[in-house]
């Protein structure tokens, strides 16, 4: 496995094998065990859109296995003065870096890199296309709270057109025959869903989608990919499409609240249940950390 690019071309065994792996480096941890596993490895975070999560947990993954991690961001590389995507990643390259983690607003662009470089490429978010390692993580908190992925119903609600988390976690749960169920606005789904697997459902009423489910995961709108008008206002969205304690209940007793962030609370999600005791918002972000771990150590193995 030299790089990841997606969850599509995974197989059953393939996602297993790196949550298991992820268990070994969750939860308090040994620096001394994991401290040489890329040790002498140079990992570059290059980020062409904003993140919080995802950069931090990257680079406290990579230092927490040893390597030398080192993070470029767009505002502050050449490409503001024009220089294009694939001189960047070649200069980067040529400096010897062993791994490296793209996010970039293009769909495709890991994938391109990938066939132009040495160095092993980690899909970290490429525009409305994939984002793999954030489906492991959010499959690696539902395995750890319920067990197990199979047999569940997952729904997944918000800008689904746009959502590259929608549609890594939809092809990966899929895997399992885990059934999926998308809503949203109908000017934000997708004009042919099938395509994300056969395990997934669409529904235009959001209190259908969420009676009986075992996990809920919310997505932001996603304004800085809006082509137009797609909504008419956020208070109607809330209404319409937002989870509050009162819709939650339709869903199973205890079942998990997720999102990938960030949130845009009072939006798609309501205080009350973002902070509440079913959310595993903050666990999400704590196996992201592990299912780094065992992404950057599986490719550069």
């Amino acid at each position: 496995m030299r790089h990841l690019l997606g969850i599509d071309g995974l197989s059953e065994q393939d996602i297993t094998s790196l949550l298991d792996e992820a268990e070994r480096y969750f939860g308090p941890h040994d620096p001394i065990a994991t401290r040489n596993v890329l040790r002498g490895k140079t990992v570059l975070n290059v980020f062409f859109e904003s993140s919080t999560r995802t950069r931090t947990s990257f680079e406290l993954a990579g230092k927490r296995l040893g390597a030398d991690v080192i993070n470029i961001a767009a505002s502050s590389s050449s490409v503001t003065k024009g220089e294009t995507l694939l001189d960047t990643v070649k200069n980067v390259e040529a400096m010897q870096s062993d791994a490296i983690v793209l996010r970039h607003s293009a769909s495709g662009a890991p994938h391109f890199i990938a066939r132009h470089t040495g160095a092993s490429i980690v899909n970290a978010g490429d525009g409305s296309h994939e984002h793999p390692t954030q489906a492991l993580l959010d499959a690696f908190t539902i395995r750890k709270r319920l067990g197990k992925l199979a047999g569940l119903t997952v729904v997944v609600c918000g800008d689904i057109l746009h959502s590259r988390v929608a549609r890594s976690n939809a092809l990966l749960l899929g895997t399992f025959g885990t059934e999926v169920r998308l809503c949203g606005p109908r000017t934000m789904m997708p004009r042919e869903p099938n395509v994300l697997g056969p395990t997934v459902r669409v529904f235009d009423r959001f209190d259908d989608a969420i009676e009986g489910a075992d996990v809920v995961m919310m997505l932001r709108i996603q304004n800085e990919r809006l082509g137009g008008t797609m909504m008419s206002t956020t208070r109607e969205y809330s209404r319409t499409f937002g989870l509050n304690p009162r819709r939650l209940r339709l869903a199973k007793p205890g079942a998990l609240v997720m999102h990938p962030g960030p949130i845009n609370r009072g939006v798609e999600l309501d205080n009350a249940v973002a902070d509440g005791t079913q959310s595993v918002i903050l666990d999400q972000v704590e196996a992201g950390v592990a299912v780094r771990c065992a992404v950057l150590a599986r490719v550069l193995s």
